[in-house]
């Protein structure tokens, strides 16, 4: 389905809006012209579709444009859109509810009635806060339920994955169904997933004990791992919740696994929290709304939207990104017409991009450099922009830039987002000059090999913006050709080293 959006054409804020442009153009720096037209002439870039802009932080002034308003895949950069337009639609005070309710009555310790688990669509949850609610009923003195335990995630649709995103991605963590009730089993909040533990045992040769956390009855572990040093695969497979682990191991590994439908594993796990609180119920299981006008017997409220932009955006987080749409609109489609709705707002015409989802996993979204720009031009206008800021990666400190541009100007300085899919790379955010004026850019790279280090181009541009101004401009050098390496499968990496796989091309970061 083709995304539009509802209603009239929005205006974009004038002096914010830049037109497509071919070759290069510069105002007065004939210098930085020259060196980032050399870094894009680069041979890595040939058969590449490339755009960048530079631009002033405060007046917006063009500074170098080269096709910057050509629409491509951003990948992760999508997530400057959907923070920001969260942010202002939402506000920053947001937070996600999850709720005990019931429709019964009470008699003594007896409740006389259904128990609901109603979700609110935080992405947070933790097993130990599920147990947490199951503990505030106790503390009520509620033992029985003469009822069912009935779980209510209807706040979201039953859609769980956006359009346009990679079939072949759903076992990864990246990639998790978004449902309005869920948990994430990390500090990293990896919403819909479970951690998945393998330990070496007695000998060489002796089968691993691989266990799941939380422990659930809603996985399937099929395990043939071994004691030994070939390293771990975790892969679960298409359309189930079967999680099968096979390899070796000497030292304790762990592994990210998506589940399908975590309403269910919620279930699973909350059950166990109602046992391990001693509260019985005894009318099994069931799924449905929550009657109108239930009351409230335990609440967990979440973090803010404000608080939460920061592991989104610092770890590109894409399943925190997804609840952000649904929570604007219970849906992919309507979250995202909802945010559109704010758009014009950040310099960007709603009727000029396409979107489907909010993370930039859809191959199918559409969005240019010069948009991207123009939202972190106007985002500087916005009361809630010095925390959104902090929540960028900063080059060289934390996030996805902790390893790059290290002992380079830009370390410390450049705030910007990452973004990689497969043949897609890119780069948006902040830089001061050595010049002391502050500057935003976006470079997008699609139709990139991968071998051919995308990120060094990026990196190089960040560099030079962030010497601007500096007694002597460092020399710009072309990035080596490299020789291009086996495919690599990912069903053979070990569980260790996968996150690093994924983020590096598979995932959008």
């Amino acid at each position: 389905m083709r995304f539009r959006v509802l209603g009239a054409v929005v205006a974009v804020a004038a002096g914010f809006s830049l037109t497509s442009s071919g070759g290069a153009v510069a105002v007065g720096n004939e210098a930085l012209t020259a060196d980032l037209d050399a870094i894009l002439a680069d041979d890595a870039l040939k058969g590449a579709d490339v755009g960048l802009v530079v631009r002033d932080a405060d007046s917006g002034e063009v500074i170098y444009t080269r096709q910057s308003g050509r629409r491509s895949q951003v990948a992760s950069n999508l997530k400057l859109l959907t923070t920001t337009t969260a942010l202002d639609l939402l506000g920053p005070d947001h937070r996600w509810k999850t709720e005990l309710v019931s429709g019964g009555t009470r008699s003594g310790a007896a409740l006389n009635g259904d128990l609901v688990l109603r979700g609110g669509g935080d992405p947070t949850m933790s097993r130990l806060r599920y147990q947490q609610l199951a503990d505030t009923l106790k503390a009520s003195g509620v033992t029985t339920v003469n009822g069912a335990l009935v779980v209510d995630d209807t706040k979201f649709d039953a859609t769980p994955y956006g359009t346009g995103w990679a079939w072949d991605d759903e076992p990864y963590s990246y990639s998790a169904e978004t449902s309005a009730l869920t948990l994430s089993p990390d500090a990293k909040f990896s919403a819909g997933t479970v951690v998945v533990r393998v330990k070496p045992g007695a000998a060489a040769g002796a089968p691993a004990v691989v266990t799941t956390e939380p422990a659930n009855d809603h996985v399937q572990v099929v395990s043939t791992a071994t004691t030994g040093n070939a390293g771990i695969s975790v892969q679960r497979e298409h359309g189930t919740n079967r999680i099968f682990v096979s390899g070796s191991t000497s030292v304790e590994t762990t592994a990210l696994s998506t589940v399908k439908d975590p309403t269910g594993l919620v279930t699973s796990v909350f059950q166990k929290a109602l046992q391990a609180s001693g509260i019985t119920v005894t009318g099994g299981v069931r799924r449905q709304k929550a009657p109108a006008g239930a009351t409230v017997l335990a609440t967990d409220t979440s973090m803010t939207l404000g608080e939460l932009v920061k592991p989104l955006l610092k770890d590109s987080n894409n399943m925190l990104a997804e609840v952000l749409v649904k929570t604007a609109g219970g849906s992919f489609t309507n979250g995202v017409n909802q945010l559109s709705t704010k758009w014009a707002g950040l310099g960007v015409d709603p009727n000029a991009v396409e979107v489907f989802d909010g993370s930039g996993m859809s191959r199918l979204d559409q969005f240019s450099p010069d948009d991207l720009t123009s939202v972190l031009v106007k985002a500087k206008t916005k009361p809630w922009f010095a925390a959104w800021q902090a929540s960028l990666p900063v080059a060289g400190v934390d996030g996805t830039l902790v390893n790059r541009m290290k002992n380079t100007p830009a370390a410390g300085n450049v705030k910007a987002k990452t973004g990689s899919l497969s043949g897609v790379s890119g780069l948006s955010g902040y830089v001061t000059t050595q010049a002391g004026r502050e500057l935003v850019f976006s470079v997008v790279q699609n139709n990139v090999l991968l071998f051919n280090s995308p990120r060094a181009i990026e990196d190089r541009i960040a560099v030079r913006l962030a010497s601007e101004g500096g007694a002597v401009a460092p020399q710009v050098q072309s990035v080596p050709q490299q020789r291009k390496a086996p495919a690599q499968d990912r069903t053979s990496v070990p569980a260790k080293e996968r996150v690093d796989v994924e983020c590096s091309w598979i995932a959008t970061c």
